[in-house]
């Protein structure tokens, strides 16, 4: 078993859940945000800060930080969009959703970036205590005429994976417009979907218009990208220049929102299939893990431990989360598992919680 992490963070409809892993399982050790949508939590590696945004509705989104693994939390100010941003013309944008959130390289220590609805990264390089609009991805010729909402009324930045070589080299997913890629540090942006089909379009092969439903990438080998996107899971071994198709033609592994990919061998992902973008519920019935030891050549079906009747769970696009050999992920009906064998058997750590938005791992509480 894996002792690398032994938090569970989970963003759920109704607050923050914090599991610990003792000898005897996971457990709930604490609580926040009671009652209020948690969209996204994570822990920034570097310093061991655990981050939330708040979907408040009403009240608007807002974003929190702990010092103190989540004893305390304090609001620091959201992304704001500058003053004359424009969803199109004449369009004023304002934030609508803070969906990710993502720390900066090793050599970064105050970098975070946040990516939002509607289609804008912000960056902070003073640990959150103010943002700004990463401008040159906003002002992308493509942006106004081919970016376009998948499931939101707007556009979204859902993934952001910073190379663990080089943090001038950033890539981004884009719902709905595809994998955007910098080089220098953000000061230009290019997109890298050749080999993507984005059946939906006119035009699937389109170079920007694409719906990557998540992306991840191997730590150990950060050229090695895959993809669970709406239209099948798609696999880059050369940085995202170029995609192929790994999904099963006739069996579960194709449509659905999340992936989670080994940290040490490139050829391993796990997806956890749902049944069409028309029904998007379990696929048959039953809830089944999918995983890949070959780079997506095959694929196995991980059903031990998980329900297989009447069974209706769908997992989000951040909803499931990778620590050596340990997986867990939860479900839009509250239920939660985890593996501690990569997946090959499955245990319940909770039903009837609210709706889960996030799974992540972090360190010891």
């Amino acid at each position: 078993m894996s002792t690398e992490h032994s938090v569970l963070l989970l963003g759920t409809r109704k607050g923050l859940l914090m599991f610990e892993r003792h000898a005897g399982g996971w457990r709930v050790a604490r609580t926040a945000f009671h009652g209020a949508p948690v969209a996204y939590a994570m822990e920034d590696p570097r310093s061991g800060t655990l981050w939330a945004s708040i979907d408040h509705g009403h009240w608007g989104q807002k974003l929190h930080r702990s010092r103190d693994h989540g004893v305390t939390w304090e609001e620091v100010t959201s992304p704001k969009y500058p003053e004359g941003a424009e969803l199109g013309d004449g369009k004023p944008a304002s934030l609508n959703y803070l969906w990710v959130l993502a720390p900066g390289g090793v050599d970064e220590p105050g970098r975070i970036y946040a990516g939002t609805e509607p289609g804008a990264l912000f960056v902070s390089d003073d640990d959150g205590d103010s943002f700004s609009m990463v401008e040159s991805l906003w002002n992308h010729p493509s942006r106004k005429t081919q970016w376009f909402g998948g499931g939101r009324d707007n556009p979204g930045i859902h993934s952001i994976i910073v190379d663990p070589r080089d943090s001038s080299r950033v890539r981004i997913g884009i719902s709905c417009a595809g994998v955007f890629e910098t080089t220098d540090r953000g000061a230009t942006w290019e997109p890298r979907n050749k080999g993507l089909s984005a059946t939906f379009l006119p035009n699937p092969d389109v170079e920007v218009g694409h719906d990557p439903h998540f992306v991840d990438f191997c730590l150990e080998q950060p050229d090695v990208l895959w993809q669970q996107n709406h239209c099948g899971i798609f696999r880059s071994v050369d940085g995202g220049a170029t995609w192929s198709d790994i999904s099963e033609k006739e069996g579960p592994a194709n449509f659905g929102f999340a992936i989670a990919a080994d940290a040490r061998d490139p050829n391993t992902a796990w997806v956890v299939p749902a049944e069409s973008d028309e029904r998007r519920q379990a696929f048959g019935g039953a809830l089944v893990v999918s995983r890949t030891t070959d780079g997506g050549a095959t694929w196995s079906q991980l059903r031990n431990g998980l329900p297989q009747e009447l069974c209706y769970d769908v997992v989000f696009r951040h909803a499931l989360a990778l620590s050596g050999d340990t997986l867990a992920f939860g479900s839009t009906t509250g239920n939660v598992f985890v593996s501690e064998d990569r997946g090959d058997a499955w245990s319940c750590l909770g039903n009837y919680l609210p709706p889960v938005y996030s799974v992540r791992f972090a360190s010891g509480l």
